[in-house]
């Protein structure tokens, strides 16, 4: 008696396998493989660009109120580099929830892949 084959990488006995002929006007491809999986929102990420969104403009208000003169502790030594700093952690927070929030209203050519995720 022969032993019965077996599938080597699944250990499931070639008689419990189906097969089915595939259509000859498929060419090979199934609707299954063109389907989108929802896109994973990264939480985590927005929270950053929320944070610095808001760190960066209260150092660009600062940095104004400084330039201005209605704060008067320094002057312009100190507020040119609040502003830099300002602008330089406000500008991806902004760029980052502008891409999460036309993502999320499903705009064309917006989509959650393009804000980078920190990948736990």
């Amino acid at each position: 008696m022969m032993p019965s084959r077996n599938n080597v990488t699944t250990g499931i006995p070639s008689s419990k396998v189906k097969y089915s002929k595939l259509s000859s006007t498929d060419e090979g491809y199934i609707d299954l493989q063109f389907k989108k999986t929802p896109p994973k929102i990264p939480y985590k990420a927005i929270a950053l660009a929320i944070v610095l969104f808001m760190i960066g403009t209260f150092l660009i208000v600062i940095g104004a109120l400084l330039l201005a003169g209605y704060i008067t502790k320094g002057g312009a030594d100190r507020a040119i580099p609040v502003l830099i700093i300002g602008i330089l952690v406000f500008l991806p927070g902004f760029y980052h929830l502008r891409i999460a929030y036309y993502a999320s209203k499903g705009y064309k050519g917006y989509s959650y892949d393009d804000i980078p995720d920190f990948d736990d």
